[in-house]
């Protein structure tokens, strides 16, 4: 059989990193989350995912995964027919995943990484993918043909944007879509500093540094949950195995943990 070809910019290549993690998840006997059309890509595509194993980032990318499922699935709990926009949606599965058959979905990525995500994913009626860049504003038109309300998810996109250009494109989204809830994730000085073991094989660093989520309150947000993957929503700590959950406490008080952040904002 072919195997796909990984043509990706430095960036873009880091969404293999979530994909593999949840494909590796899948493969175990108890998975916390299963994901076989991730199994399937892993298997589809040609790619050395060995400089990604072994490293806990895998892990923790999943459970990140999970708490960005929870804020969605409340969303869609409460708003069935809204519109949920992934914001360098990359390979991810989480349409799939969520999907309770009356919602509106936009998966958007730059070209390279869009082409790719076409080779293994089919629009459909409430599933619209889109090839564009979070720091334009020429796919909003399209957000607007879908009804609101709306839901953006950039889960591991931001933090290798610089500052500005973070700060442009979320007052860009406050602008137009004001009331509207965002989720993304930050990495403080820390983290920052380290980089993650995942990515010691990847040409992509981080660039943004946000210590504190509240401080970006300025910037036409206001702060609703924020959570490191030691302190899930306690739904998603359910889903983790007993081993996991006893070495939490211990995981919370790494700086390293400390300093990376999942957050849920209100677009004001």
């Amino acid at each position: 059989m072919d195997r796909h070809r990984v043509e990706l910019g430095a960036v873009q290549e880091t969404l293999l990193i979530p994909l593999y993690g949840r494909a590796v998840e899948s493969r175990k006997k108890r998975p916390i989350l299963s994901d076989p059309k991730a199994v399937e890509i892993v298997d589809s595509v040609d790619y050395d995912f060995g400089k990604f194993g072994g490293s806990r980032s895998l892990g923790g990318a999943v459970v990140r995964g999970m708490i960005f499922d929870h804020w969605v699935a409340d969303f869609l709990s409460d708003h069935p027919h809204g519109t949920v926009v992934e914001l360098g949606a990359g390979l991810n599965t989480r349409f799939d995943r969520l999907d309770n058959g009356r919602c509106h979905w936009i998966d958007l990525d730059l070209p390279d990484s869009m082409e790719l995500r076409r080779q293994f994913f089919e629009p459909t009626a409430r599933n619209q993918m889109v090839a564009g860049s979070v720091l334009e504003t020429d796919w909003f038109e399209v957000v607007r043909q879908h009804p609101a309300p709306y839901f953006f998810v950039a889960e591991a996109v931001l933090m290798y944007l610089e500052e500005s250009a973070v700060r442009d494109a979320l007052e860009q989204l406050g602008a137009e879509f004001s009331g509207a809830r965002i989720a993304f994730d930050t990495a403080g000085q820390s983290l920052h500093d380290a980089q993650t073991v995942a990515l010691k094989n990847l040409r992509a660093r981080f660039a943004w540094i946000a210590d504190d989520p509240r401080k970006l309150e300025p910037w036409g947000l206001r702060l609703l949950d924020s959570r490191t993957v030691a302190h899930p929503q306690r739904a998603v700590r359910a889903k983790l195995p007993v081993p996991l959950r006893l070495l939490l406490p211990l995981v919370a008080r790494n700086n390293r943990a400390k300093s990376y952040r999942m957050n849920l904002f209100k677009l004001i």
